[in-house]
């Protein structure tokens, strides 16, 4: 008898009620949707760009004739603010119009410049992997799952998604949503669950695998990964620095970072995890913080309209790291300014003071509404601290200098930084967003977030091999002096290195001209000349 189906329930963080519940899939199911992907992608991946933009305009439509469903199901789902899901939807909106009108060209064939092959023309077409897999997490369960799917299927691929089962609600509405728009529905599969359909997936070789979620998890995805060769991307953990000059604009930095780390409470990959405040701006800076991280409200509201700026933390596991990071600074002598304790679900914005790089809060991820704030002696000890960490997700520098805040931007190792504000980068639809070091590889968002879901494939064009093209000239034994003074002539580092090859070329002219030898003449000639115009082509093509 087949085993009865286990079920994934849907429940609000903020109330604990339990609202609905969805049917897991099992390794059989993931295995049968693998391969019927892998059986639809070649008739997705034979549309031209344009018809699938056209698809997904669409989709695009659907999306906004429904926003006022999908905000309130991640509502409930998520426990964020009506506003805060808006937030999701309209990123999600704009990255897809950003995408639509720009694919077309990101994704044609493009020339490629053919060297020494003079007579022949060369192209690199963007191709798609065939089956992408796209895992998702739960802090944002529809802007970081949408955006990885619709970038794959605009380069041609056909794609499972695996969303986060602590936000199964929105998983179960996006699978909804590609059903009703039936152009698009035979090209994705939903599947739901918790890790073992993840490994389910991962192990059932998918031609590509993008992952967004947590650094352990995401070398947990890419053993997996290696084990079939399978290419992978993945958006990781982040603990994003915020440094504030002395010149900053205070009031703005003090509003904006703690906004910046209270978002969504807190629970973003580029939250504001670490504030570096110069010393001659620290006591006014932790004044104006803690103005600002009093009047935050926070609570659970299913009304579109109301004044809350945060909701609850999302998984119990969250809530645990987030009091054990602040167990440990206030042991290791921190001093909490606000905050400090959970209430229910809900942790109140936590301002830290004197705290330091022994502290977990300043080393691991938090993922919650905290705010350590660090004194400064200068804008090197500044850098110095952000950099030192085992990710590079983002930043943010503050400065009424900006050609101060760049400078010292370049010297942040972090992907992503931003100045006079707090993660907002994310926002814009054509700059690239991902990590280094701990945080990741790979990039969403831009053309980055369409090409990587391809592969370059190479193409050389032309008529067979001309007698007097010079890569023709050196497949043909007893060249090899012609294929030196080819090199030096068309690659020369100096100018004497080009040249070198014409002063030879002269002196054998003229000692075959005193011998006689007019055939040897005209072929060596011939030679100068051809690679003459083989290195005026070359500068030509760049």
């Amino acid at each position: 008898m087949p085993k009865s189906p286990e079920y994934l329930p849907f429940i609000n963080p903020a109330t604990g009620e339990t609202f609905g519940q969805a049917a897991m899939d099992t390794p059989e199911t993931v295995q049968a949707a693998l391969e019927e992907l892998r059986r639809a992608f070649p008739a997705w991946s034979a549309k031209p760009v344009r018809e699938r933009v056209a698809v997904l305009r669409k989709f695009q439509k659907l999306l906004i004739d429904n926003i006022d469903e999908i905000t309130a199901v991640i509502n409930q789902d998520c426990g964020k603010t009506r506003q805060d899901a808006l937030i999701e939807v309209f990123i999600t909106v704009d990255l897809l119009d950003a995408y639509l009108r720009h694919a077309p060209r990101w994704l044609r064939p493009r020339r490629a410049p053919s060297g020494l092959y003079l007579f022949k023309r060369c192209y690199v077409e963007p191709r798609p992997f065939g089956v992408v897999a796209v895992i998702s997490p739960w802090n944002y369960p529809f802007v970081l799952s949408l955006p990885p799917v619709i970038g794959a299927l605009l380069a041609g691929n056909t794609v499972a998604l695996k969303p986060s089962e602590a936000t199964g609600a929105t998983g179960v509405l996006i699978e909804a949503l590609f059903r009703r728009s039936p152009e698009l529905a035979p090209y994705v599969r939903v599947l739901h669950g918790d890790g073992r359909v993840g490994a389910a997936l991962t192990q059932g070789k998918p031609d590509y695998i993008f992952l967004t979620g947590s650094t352990a998890t995401g070398r947990k995805v890419g053993l997996s990964a290696a084990e079939t060769l399978t290419p992978y991307a993945c958006e990781l953990g982040g603990k994003d620095a915020m440094i504030v000059l002395e010149d900053a604009d205070l009031p703005a930095a003090a509003r904006w970072g703690v906004w910046g780390a209270v978002f969504n409470a807190g629970q973003s990959c580029h939250s504001v995890e670490r504030v570096y405040v110069h010393a001659r701006a620290y006591d006014r800076f932790l004044q104006l913080a803690i103005a600002e991280a009093e009047q935050v409200q926070f609570g659970y509201s299913r009304a579109a309209v109301n004044s809350l700026d945060m909701g609850p933390i999302t998984t119990p596991n969250q809530l645990e790291i987030i009091e054990r990071h602040v167990a440990d600074a206030l042991t290791r002598g921190a001093r909490a300014l606000t905050g400090g304790q959970a209430q229910g679900s809900f942790f109140p914005p936590t301002l830290l003071a004197d705290v330091d790089h022994t502290m977990l809060v300043m080393r691991e991820e938090t993922f919650g509404p905290l705010m350590p704030i660090m004194k400064v002696a200068d804008e090197a000890e500044a850098v110095a601290r952000a950099n030192d960490s085992e990710y590079g997700l983002g930043a943010s520098i503050w400065s009424r200098d900006l050609r101060r805040a760049f400078d010292v931007a370049r010297r942040v190792n972090a992907s992503s930084v931003i100045i006079n504000d707090t993660i907002a980068q994310f926002g814009v639809p054509m700059l690239p967003f991902g990590g280094i070091k701990n945080s990741g590889y790979g990039r969403t968002h831009g053309k980055e977030g369409v090409l990587h879901f391809t592969r370059p494939f190479a193409y050389v064009a032309g008529h067979p091999p001309f007698k007097y093209d010079p890569i023709t000239i050196m497949r043909v034994p007893g060249n090899y002096h012609f294929g030196k003074a080819a090199l030096q002539l068309a690659r020369g580092a100096a100018l004497e290195q080009r040249l070198e090859p014409v002063r030879q070329g002269i002196q054998l002219a003229r000692e075959q001209a005193a011998d006689g030898d007019r055939k040897k003449l005209g072929l060596g000639l011939l030679g100068l000349a051809g690679l003459a115009l083989g290195a005026l082509a070359l500068k030509k093509k760049g």
